[in-house]
């Protein structure tokens, strides 16, 4: 596949990613197969800066109603990649990994909308590469994986093509001079020199945290007839996920800095950031541990004998058979009554209570006739203007 190919996909997963809702701060994608040397991964990066200026000024002179984009792709090859490259296999050394980033293709788009009480900058940047040397040892029974390698971050800049990509406030640097004179040497410069190439939390947050589910479709006999990706044919896969609020994981918010500006007018800067999320999926039964302070992963083709969890925390699988069962029973128990209530109604007694009727005879007389009907009216006038006839109420006709 050629590289304009591949830039071409990269740049569309960014406009994709960047019209999606929920946006996190953060995403981090990644599928690990210790069978291989090298796996993909890819790590979306989204910032939104607000600036507001309620009372108008100098601001809103001059972003009010502007409108640019900045966007770019550079594999590689690129130097302003490269340089990248080794600034995070760098940050992910500090970390304590042993894993490298190998390849890298960047996407980048920065996006201003100016409006009547603010202006808001979208800085959206893409990473799809390769990682490798994640394997720490391996034999025949099993693997030993490195999981240190989460934190992809860099805190200087980063130019690409001549356009940095990481500190917000560069932007407005080379594209709003004006603007930036007026943020400049503010409280508000160091909410938006916070960089945009940033996942320490998707580290902090420890794995044993996140959610774990694994897969057996592999190791099913007939799994290949329905089209079973190879790779993992015979074996399970393991898939942690991160980034929903739980006991476990905490309560998980938006991250937001502000600072105000007093110049000719008072101005807010905010920045906002969502929760950070991440899918990690890896080819074998996973089972977690820490290796001199590095959290690992011990990885075999199957699960072991006798496991019987689907999360972290032992989990036993007999409870959610058990809370299903609970549940079917009391569905049943729901459509018996319902059933019960709906007989009832339709062959149980309707309207005026019987023992508050009598019968009488009808007219004979010329004119009447009778039926073998019976007729019948209420012994007292209790609720009468409830049963009257609305004949009553039709006015007597005049004679002449």
């Amino acid at each position: 596949m050629s590289r304009a190919v591949i830039l071409t996909v990269l740049l569309v997963g960014l406009v994709v990613f960047g019209t999606s809702s929920p946006a996190w701060a953060a995403q981090l994608d990644a599928r690990i197969n210790p069978n291989s040397d090298e796996s993909p991964f890819s790590m979306h990066y989204l910032k939104t800066v607000f600036i507001e200026y309620p009372n108008g000024g100098q601001l809103f002179d001059e972003l009010q109603g502007k409108e640019w984009t900045v966007s770019g792709v550079a594999d590689s090859s690129n130097p302003g990649v490269q340089e990248l490259i080794n600034k995070l296999n760098q940050k992910l050394s500090e970390d304590g990994s042993h894993a490298k980033i190998s390849d890298l293709n960047v996407a980048y788009e920065f996006f201003l909308k100016g409006r009547n009480i603010n202006t808001s900058i979208d800085y959206k940047v893409l990473l799809e590469g390769t990682l490798s040397g994640y394997v720490i040892t391996q034999d025949s029974q099993r693997s030993l994986v490195d999981l240190g390698w989460r934190g992809m971050s860099v805190n200087d800049e980063i130019n690409i093509d001549g356009v940095e990509i990481n500190i917000p406030i560069n932007m407005l640097r080379d594209q709003e001079p004006e603007v930036f004179n007026v943020i400049s040497g503010t409280e508000a410069e160091q909410v938006l020199l916070r960089p945009v190439i940033n996942a320490d939390f998707i580290l902090e947050q420890p794995i044993t945290n996140w959610h774990f589910l694994f897969d057996p479709t592999g190791i099913n006999v007939d799994a290949g007839t329905f089209g079973l990706d190879e790779s993992i044919s015979g074996f399970v896969v393991s898939t942690w996920t991160m980034g929903e609020s739980s006991i476990r994981e905490g309560r998980q918010v938006e991250r937001v800095f502000t600072a105000e500006i007093d110049a000719d007018e008072r101005y807010v800067i905010r920045s906002v950031q969502s929760s950070d999320t991440a899918n990690l999926s890896l080819i074998g039964f996973g089972a977690l541990d820490i290796l001199d302070d590095l959290e690992i992963v011990g990885v075999t083709p199957t699960t072991p004998e006798g496991y019987g969890t689907t999360s972290t925390g032992d989990f036993p699988i007999f409870i959610v058979y058990g809370m299903a069962g609970l549940a079917a029973v009391a569905g049943i128990a729901f459509f018996f009554v319902s059933s019960r209530s709906l007989k009832n109604e339709k062959v149980g007694q309707q309207g005026i209570d019987p023992s508050r009727l009598v019968g009488y005879q009808t007219s004979a007389s010329s004119g009447g006739y009778q039926t073998n009907r019976g007729e019948a009216q209420l012994k007292d006038e209790t609720d009468y203007q409830q049963t009257r006839s609305v004949y009553e109420d039709t006015a007597p006709q005049e004679t002449t």
